[in-house]
């Protein structure tokens, strides 16, 4: 077997894959991801999904010079359209906005079982993303802040039950606790309260001015976070 090396990004979500999955990857890309759990033995089978047969023929190319053909599908299908529900137990999808992300979600109803682990890599919106989860019924086991390059990226583990609400603030940043195990969350947090900041700046020279309804959200938003990195800072000392 031919090996070969994740980018951070995508080292940090196949740590997040239960050991021995019957995975999906969906919007898998060069199916770089599969390949690299099924070369190590980390998963039992994969599916890698694409909407568009270009990434899905360089799929097939990923897993023909890395050994794992036999053990991996193939599907051309929009989101998870394409697969059923007995096939998989986890579900990645990553490199997709949280709209999109969300999108697909709801339109496979099947995902709606607490069997099924999902393993979500937002690239945008993940205030979407978040809110559509628990308001939709999923819980949010699990989040990694992770860094490639000069950007943050944020891995969110869920599973369907025992979803718990979201403020607004947390449905920007997620929920924290002094226990978790996040060197770059602080960080995080600052960069949110900097994107904030841009936002309701570009809001407020729009032509509704201070009267957008969207204001009213994003200072509450900022209000939390404020005080989420106030905690955070000082649960580090």
């Amino acid at each position: 077997m031919k090996e070969f090396e994740l980018t951070p990004r995508l080292q940090a979500v196949a740590g997040l894959v239960p050991p021995g999955a019957a995975l999906a990857d969906v919007g898998t890309d060069h199916a770089y991801l599969p390949a690299w759990l099924l070369g190590r033995g980390l998963v039992r089978r994969a599916i890698a999904a694409d909407i568009n047969k270009g990434p899905l023929d360089r799929a097939r190319l990923t897993a023909q010079q890395y050994g794992c053909t036999d053990q991996m599908e193939f599907r051309l299908c929009d989101g998870l359209a394409g697969i059923a529900p007995d096939e998989v137990d986890t579900i990645v999808i990553a490199g997709m906005g949280g709209e999109t992300i969300a999108a697909i979600l709801q339109a496979a109803a099947w995902v709606r079982d607490g069997r099924y682990t999902l393993i979500l890599q937002p690239m945008s919106a993940q205030p979407d993303l978040r809110s559509w989860l628990w308001r939709n019924g999923f819980s949010i086991k699990k989040e990694e802040i992770i860094c490639e390059g000069d950007k943050l990226y944020n891995i969110l583990v869920a599973s369907y039950g025992e979803a718990a609400r979201l403020s607004v603030g947390e449905e920007w940043a997620g929920r924290q606790s002094r226990e978790m195990d996040q060197p770059l969350r602080g960080e995080y947090l600052a960069r949110l309260l900097a994107k904030l900041d841009r936002a309701m700046a570009g809001i407020s020279r729009g032509k509704s001015g201070t009267q957008d309804p969207r204001l009213e959200t994003l200072r509450q938003a900022q209000t939390e976070l404020i005080v989420m990195k106030k905690e955070w800072d000082e649960w580090q000392r």
